[in-house]
């Protein structure tokens, strides 16, 4: 998995760019719009179920709140050292998350996508698994790309999201390098469980790396070394990547595709998003932070760093990108 025959494009959430994230129909349209893998985000209800939501509190992307049934699970939380108020997945069963409807996350941004709302219920993994086999050809497979959310959090509650999850990846015939899922997480521990849990041969893994310090060392040399023991995959922000660049005042860690590389590791990078309150001032297209700015040249400029897989919002930019792009550059072999 050191490096792909060209780069992929992983629809983030689905094509929450245009339809809300983690729907059906996200997750159809990115495949519609060119994505090789559909990237969902997992996390377990009160009964073991892994279901797709971005994060375990729902009031953003259901409408919970306007369950009455629901309302004495409203509660407060202390989730990665902050305190988090809303209703969490794990407090419910799987048959009470199938009465919820997905809305839109970020409405202030993607006022369009309100249109859907209340149109889609959630997803399992089981579900999402299942979509993408049936869109698959074999000209042009179509794989998911599974984020374990928060594994600590769930252990902490009294379940080994790792034992759910390699339970879940046998049972839907997933579990093998060449299946259909790919596993990622922020969480080391996690997936080398996982790792021991399925064997040498079990799914690829993508060691998520974070923006914080504690990410510095997952991307120092030793630590690519490291993450190369259980992973095939790295997965630092496009901050950190282009952290070099001249108009990006960041810090981060130099040469790091060369280095994840060379350390025999692909790297996906992760999230490309179109509006402008997302975007490096130079990119920005007017004053407006829900208007979209050049995502196409952010795209192009990773692309340029050699990264062998972009996460985005928007799979059809991407796309276009990597057209571009490859159109220039001999493809590997």
């Amino acid at each position: 998995m050191t490096r792909l025959p060209r780069p992929v494009v992983i629809g983030h959430r689905g094509a929450p760019a245009y339809r809300p994230e983690h729907t059906a129909a996200s997750f159809e349209l990115a495949i519609d719009l060119g994505a090789d893998l559909i990237e969902p985000d997992v996390v377990v209800s009160r009964d073991g179920v892994l279901v797709v939501r971005h994060e375990s509190e729902l009031s953003l992307s259901t409408d919970v709140a306007e369950h009455p049934e629901f309302a004495d699970r409203h509660t407060t939380k202390l989730l990665d050292g902050q305190l988090h108020t809303g209703w969490f997945a794990e407090d419910f069963s799987y048959a009470e998350l199938r009465a919820l409807r997905a809305i839109e996350r970020m409405p202030s941004l993607r006022p369009l996508n309100t249109a859907y709302d209340g149109r889609y219920g959630i997803l399992t993994l089981a579900e999402v698994v299942e979509l993408a086999r049936c869109r698959s050809t074999a000209a042009r497979p179509v794989r998911v790309l599974a984020e374990l959310k928060h594994p600590a959090w769930c252990h902490a509650l009294g379940r080994s999201m790792a034992e759910l999850v390699a339970d879940e990846l046998r049972r839907l015939g997933a579990d093998r390098a060449d299946g259909t899922v790919v596993l990622q997480s922020f969480d080391p521990a996690v997936l080398r469980e996982l790792r021991l849990r399925l064997g040498e041969d079990g799914p690829r893994m993508v060691q998520l790396v974070g923006d914080a310090l504690d990410g510095d060392a997952l991307v120092s040399p030793s630590g690519l070394r490291e993450v190369s023991t259980y992973a095939q995959g790295v997965g630092p922000s496009r901050e950190r990547l282009l952290a070099d660049a001249p108009e990006h005042a960041l810090t981060g860690t130099p040469n790091l595709v060369e280095q994840a590389h060379g350390a025999e590791l692909a790297v996906f990078c992760w999230t490309l998003r179109a509006e402008n309150v997302f975007l490096p001032e130079h990119l920005r297209r007017g004053e407006a932070p829900e208007a979209h700015g050049d995502a196409l040249g952010d795209a192009v400029a990773l692309l340029g760093l050699g990264v062998d897989g972009l996460i985005t919002d928007s799979p059809d930019l991407a796309v276009r990108a990597r057209t571009a792009v490859t159109a220039v550059t001999p493809q590997l072999v």
